[in-house]
């Protein structure tokens, strides 16, 4: 019961105060199970890539962590090839740092910190770890590569389309406001890769 009135709250809270770059949805009905979108920061490699997050929530949450994980491939010291994330947020005490007043959208906000601020000396991958350390060049032009082939959204196709569907200039205003209308009403719709 405490379970399910929190996450409906932190799921309100979600959709009406996101924050900056972070998108969390509960799939289908089920309110344990949400998808999360992180854009990557700007200055990183992982700049204008969109990545997919699983959320699991826990029984016992919020006495115990969600278990997140990454959807999108992400090279990373800290996430491995199944998308497992090593933060302290995420494991119970004395080896991690969960406690029951953090939430999922301090945990995804951590997250996306991790992103940006990589810790080589907590690795999960030690390979791509050693490689941040001591030829940082090489690690940011994998991640950068790993990016654009695995995060970075196709979107060639749906901007011709709108470039056809873009009204004439000389269209009456009438005309114009009944071909935008429906686009205005409909909010776009997410996928989950």
């Amino acid at each position: 019961m405490q379970r399910a009135s929190r996450l409906k709250r932190e799921l309100q809270m979600l959709s009406t105060e996101p924050p900056p770059g972070i998108t969390c949805w509960q799939t289908e009905e089920r309110i344990d199970d949400l998808r999360a979108q992180i854009v990557g920061g700007s200055g990183t490699p992982y700049e204008g890539g969109l990545f997919s997050l699983e959320v699991k929530i826990p029984e016992r949450y919020p006495f115990e962590p969600p278990k997140i994980r990454f959807l999108t491939p992400i090279y990373h010291p800290n996430i491995d090839n199944s998308g497992r994330i090593c933060h302290d947020a995420l494991k119970l005490p004395p080896k991690g740092a969960w406690k029951p007043s953090l939430n999922v959208s301090t945990v995804l906000t951590s997250i996306q910190l991790l992103m940006s601020e990589p810790n080589p000396d907590d690795p999960l991958m030690a390979d791509i770890s050693s490689e941040f350390k001591y030829n940082k060049h090489l690690f940011m032009e994998k991640a950068r590569k790993w990016t654009q082939q695995h995060a970075v959204q196709k979107n060639i196709g749906v901007v011709e389309s709108n470039k056809e569907n873009t009204p004439d200039q000389n269209v009456s205003s009438r005309k114009r406001e009944s071909i935008s209308a429906p686009l205005e009403e409909e909010p776009p719709k997410r996928t989950c890769l």
